[in-house]
């Protein structure tokens, strides 16, 4: 389809008219046009994702643009596989381990964010809940660079199969890796931990995350302790990374209970005297710092 003169709403229409049927949709636009209202990639790509499209690499063809939105294969996505064994939901055969969470920039920008507001580097003991195969400890060691050594890592998961190849590409003197129930953490009688941390683990449907939390910080977070703990905001489709969590009884995103989780944690830790930021996109961190050590 060629369009000489256009709205945002055009555009929005033919691709919610034609894309669900026809898969890829090709629009060709007039770069005059584009300039003039400066219009950028970003926004096209954005159009995509509310689709739950990809939006393929544009071509620029005798004065206009070529964009090409590919209607993503949502079958194809780890939310909706069904496993026998659940403790290997997320586990090395799952669709869960090709989704690499750290390539995508937000939650890159995200959670370096958060650990260098929590000041990592200065945290002797960290501890993750629901490491899986140990990414966030790959990143850390990314971004501490030479002070990685000074650090002691756990990490924590149920699926065996998560952690027995964490323990073989993270062998360092300074990382563990446990296969536990982090309802009973208790057993692994670990020190205090001075930054613990949790990516979308605390609101598994066997957690009441409320009475757990209240648990971590008072069995096992040392007195300047820190927190980061990310809510879902996102859906993973086609291994494409789309914002907004679904939930029953709606064909779209909707923010109500996510927001009241967030608002409760961080009402709940700021009466425990942390300071508290709330940040993110597809995935909201929840970081809080009692007591900076410097």
């Amino acid at each position: 389809m060629k369009f000489l003169n256009f709205t945002l709403l055009q555009i929005y229409q033919y691709l919610e008219k034609n894309l669900k049927n026809k898969g890829l949709v090709t629009i060709k636009l007039p770069l005059k046009v584009i300039e003039n209202e400066t219009y950028s990639i970003k926004d096209w790509a954005d159009l995509a994702e509310i689709f739950e499209a990809r939006l393929l690499i544009p071509k620029i063809d005798s004065g206009f643009i070529e964009l090409q939105f590919k209607k993503l294969n949502t079958n194809n996505s780890f939310h909706n596989q069904n496993v026998k064994n659940k403790r290997e939901k997320y586990g090395s055969k799952s669709g869960f381990w090709k989704i690499k969470k750290h390539n995508r920039p937000y939650f890159l920008h995200s959670f370096k964010q958060a650990l260098e507001f929590a000041d990592f580097k200065k945290r002797k003991n960290i501890l993750n809940l629901g490491i899986n195969r140990g990414d966030e400890f790959e990143f850390i060691k990314e971004l501490a660079k030479d002070e990685f050594k000074n650090l002691n890592l756990t990490g924590v998961d149920h699926s065996e199969s998560a952690i027995e190849f964490a323990k073989k590409s993270l062998n360092y003197p300074n990382c563990k890796f446990y296969c536990h129930d982090i309802l009973k953490l208790e057993q692994l009688n670990l020190p205090k931990q001075d930054l613990i941390i949790s990516i979308s683990t605390l609101q598994s449907p066997d957690i009441n995350y409320k009475l757990y939390l209240s648990r971590l910080l008072q069995e096992f977070l040392s007195p300047n302790g820190a927190l980061i703990i990310a809510f879902p905001n996102g859906r993973w489709l086609d291994n494409t990374l789309i914002y907004g969590a679904k939930v029953k009884n709606y064909s779209f995103s909707e923010l109500g209970v996510v927001c009241s989780d967030i608002v409760w944690i961080k009402k709940y830790l700021q009466q425990k005297k942390f300071k508290v930021i709330v940040t993110g996109k597809e995935y909201l961190f929840v970081t809080a710092v009692k007591k900076m050590l410097f």
